[in-house]
């Protein structure tokens, strides 16, 4: 059967993207004509139900349909399946505020990690969470005292849980000793003694310098306070609370064509502007359906390009989308009202009333529907 003749009487109905789409779904599935039929059909009908008419409000209707869903969403976390030890991350409204504000710090930034072919084994998954999760003096310490009598800090360190981050004594102590310190460490026998450079050391702060010895950082990646190890679609992943794009992907074993990040600045930052757009896209669609909404991903897209267009990403609000349109009764209505008319009068800006907004405030014809055309009549016999 010739699909393409009929796919190529498509070209005043569908675009050729849809169209080359349909041509490899008809010659994959082996289709019989009445199948192939009912494929066209279904897809033009599909794509009439996409298209929108000119001068419709797109924007107040992706607003109103995402805004309106989010009045049921929750305020809570979410632990994710799957692991005794779970990833406790933000989800419900205050992961759609984040996402749709672009803040710069996150709550519970997480990452994702997928792995090479070669690595799909829990054995190997977890020597690659071993080597992103980050490791404090405190996480392989059983016992801290501090000794009065000769003013030092004594910690037991617990030979499994060296053994595990693949490391020894002599190596704990080098990493300690790095970088500028008030402090000299060595090992003692099972322990590591912990002494002040400052003869005169007070308890108050031998007590300070014990709480940050205990934070120095020994092995993995910063900010990675937790690595977890999960099967889906029988497939091994890492789900990882804290985020450090970068540098994850440099660990041996890690795909870096899936791996990704929460984080849409982090994201932008690694990968560009587009792959941020599409995680604003995945996350704030993906935070709208795990509660059991159903939102038409082409208003998340629209948010997404909205806010990634000009090349960076901007928050929707006060100090972005909103705060720099080019109408003062627009950005007046929207927060702080008398600054912005107190800065346009002071510059000596004009309004040019385009867009809904305005012409709302001032009672005019707003330019949406057929408010966007002129009718211009010439009666007969005129010049």
């Amino acid at each position: 059967m010739d699909y393409k003749k009929k796919v190529e009487k498509l070209e005043e109905d569908l675009p050729k993207k849809v169209r080359d789409r349909l041509l490899e779904k008809m010659e994959e599935e082996e289709m019989t004509e009445s199948e192939a039929d009912e494929l066209i059909e279904n897809t033009k009908k599909s794509y009439k139900s996409c298209r929108f008419e000119p001068g419709e409000a797109i924007g107040v209707v992706a607003a109103q349909s995402i805004s309106e869903p989010a009045t049921q969403m929750t305020m809570r976390t979410y632990h994710v399946a799957g692991s005794a030890q779970g990833v406790e991350i933000t989800q419900g409204l205050p992961r759609l505020i984040e996402v749709v504000d672009a803040r710069k710090t996150i709550k519970t930034p997480s990452t994702d990690v997928y792995l090479k072919e070669d690595y799909q084994n829990e054995e190997k998954a977890r020597e690659v969470a071993n080597k992103i999760k980050e490791t404090k003096l405190v996480d392989v310490v059983s016992e801290d005292r501090i000794d009065l009598l000769n003013l030092i800090v004594e910690v037991d360190v617990d030979k499994k849980s060296i053994d595990d981050i693949d490391m020894d004594m002599e190596e704990v102590v080098s990493r300690l000793n790095k970088g500028r310190r008030k402090y000299e460490a060595e090992v003692s026998g099972d322990s590591i003694k912990i002494i002040p450079k400052d003869d005169d050391m007070s308890v108050r702060n031998l007590q300070k310098m014990k709480n940050k010895v205990m934070d120095k950082h020994l092995k993995g990646i910063k900010g990675i306070t937790q690595a977890v190890v999960t099967e889906e679609n029988k497939e091994w992943k890492i789900q990882t609370l804290g985020t450090n794009l970068k540098k994850i992907l440099k660990v041996d074993g890690v795909d870096p064509t899936r791996t990704v990040s929460s984080e849409p600045r982090e994201v932008q930052e690694v990968f560009g502007i587009e792959a941020c757009r599409n995680t604003i896209l995945e996350e704030g669609h993906k935070t709208i359906k795990e509660q059991g909404l159903d939102v038409d991903i082409r208003h998340m897209m629209l948010v997404a390009d909205t806010m990634t267009v000009d090349g960076e990403i901007k928050a929707i609000g006060r100090y972005g989308i909103a705060g720099e349109k080019g109408s003062v009764l627009a950005r007046a209505s929207f927060e702080v009202t008398v600054r912005h008319l107190t800065e346009a009068s002071i510059a000596g800006e004009v309004d040019e009333l385009n867009s809904t907004v305005e012409n709302l405030i001032i009672n005019q014809t707003v330019p949406v529907g057929t408010g966007m055309y002129d009718v211009i009549y010439k009666p007969p016999g005129e010049a």
